[in-house]
């Protein structure tokens, strides 16, 4: 439950700081997605990850509602070049709980592996697995974020602290 654990606490903080934000957005785009960036580490930050906030296409960052919501990047290890699991458990996970997506592998050059879910046959929208990071440039629907907990857990081997 540790993806739902930090997206949860990301879009606490975004929902704070969100008069301020969309105060920069008006102003300076840059100076705000500055900002959301800063947010994002800090809640990263207790979670011994780099999070990224991603605007990839032009305009999103107009949509409010979305923030924390998709287009994340979690970076756990930079240093990490293979799966602690079989990359097909990966990819079969992806399809047993997304359902109809194509799975691929993906970035394996260099003795480097990753994995690649692509969803609606639409290469925008899709989750970018590393050994390393987790890309999801999708929406977190209940079936991503189903799957993300389980990579977390599973592939990052990342645990939840127990208060």
């Amino acid at each position: 439950m540790l993806f739902t654990t930090i997206t949860e606490d990301l879009q606490k903080e975004l929902k704070k700081n969100f008069a301020q934000i969309r105060f920069l957005i008006k102003k300076n785009p840059a100076i705000a997605y500055k900002e959301i960036l800063e947010i994002g580490k800090k809640v990263g930050e207790k979670y011994n990850i780099e999070l990224l906030v991603n605007f990839p296409h032009e305009g999103k960052i107009d949509n409010f509602d979305m923030y924390g919501k998709q287009d994340l990047s979690f970076l756990v290890d930079k240093e990490k070049r293979r799966f602690p699991i079989d990359r097909e458990i990966i990819k079969e996970k992806a399809k047993e709980i997304l359902g109809n997506v194509k799975t691929e592998d993906a970035y394996m050059y260099e003795d480097k592996e990753g994995a690649r879910i692509i969803f609606n046959d639409n290469i925008q929208d899709k989750i970018d697995i590393l050994p390393h990071s987790l890309h999801v440039w999708y929406e977190f629907t209940e079936p991503v974020t189903e799957f993300c907990n389980w990579l977390l857990e599973n592939v990052y081997l990342m645990k939840e602290e127990q208060e």
